[in-house]
């Protein structure tokens, strides 16, 4: 059966996105649109003609890494079961930090005195989209009764960094964090059971 037009796009963004992640990550900021578009399977034309160059690449990749990692807090029940989906968001930030995934924030980490601009929208598609997203979430669930938080991003940022804690550094600095899967879901479960306690209407 022939995929329709909007499924071809839709693959072929997944392809380039997962292709500039991957090439990004060996080669640096340096690595050139030629080979991210070979991997990917497409022309150097289609890049351009969906994102415009790199910058707009990262970009992509900051905003398709969010989405992923925010999912829960709009996934169907989030809203009636604040415990379990404050785990399941904790979750998505810990399997990030585990599986490799802070190559993009170390690139732009490092190319920050030479891109400014870049490192403040990364920081501000990224860390700060996430958290204001959770912030959005933890407002929805205080006007609803099931919690009472006074400053919803505050609070969001307490939360992110209980999970993260050291681990972000260690992810920064290539050191491994040897958390198993079962570490994470019980970090994860542990800190929603906490932040839960603090936050309770």
């Amino acid at each position: 059966m022939p995929r329709l037009v909007g499924q071809i796009d839709i693959s072929k963004t997944e392809a380039i996105l997962d292709a500039a992640s991957e090439v990004l990550a060996e080669r640096g900021l340096a690595a050139p649109i030629e080979e991210i578009a070979r991997r990917a399977g497409v022309s150097k034309q289609t890049i351009y003609n969906r994102y415009g160059g790199k910058t707009e690449l990262i970009q992509a990749l900051v905003g398709k890494r969010v989405d992923n990692i925010t999912a829960p807090l709009r996934s169907p029940g989030a809203e009636e079961h604040p415990e379990e989906t404050l785990a399941a968001y904790a979750r998505s930030l810990l399997v990030v930090i585990e599986k490799g995934g802070y190559s993009l924030m170390r690139l732009t980490i490092q190319s920050a005195g030479e891109l400014p601009e870049l490192a403040r929208e990364v920081y501000a598609n990224g860390p700060m989209r996430s958290r204001g997203q959770l912030a959005e979430y933890l407002e929805l669930e205080t006007r609803a009764g099931r919690m009472k938080v006074e400053d919803p991003m505050q609070a969001a940022e307490f939360f992110g960094g209980m999970v993260m804690a050291n681990r972000q550094i260690q992810a920064l600095l290539r050191l491994p964090t040897g958390l198993t899967d079962a570490e994470i879901d019980r970090l994860a479960a542990e800190a929603a059971r906490v932040f839960m306690r603090a936050y309770a209407a």
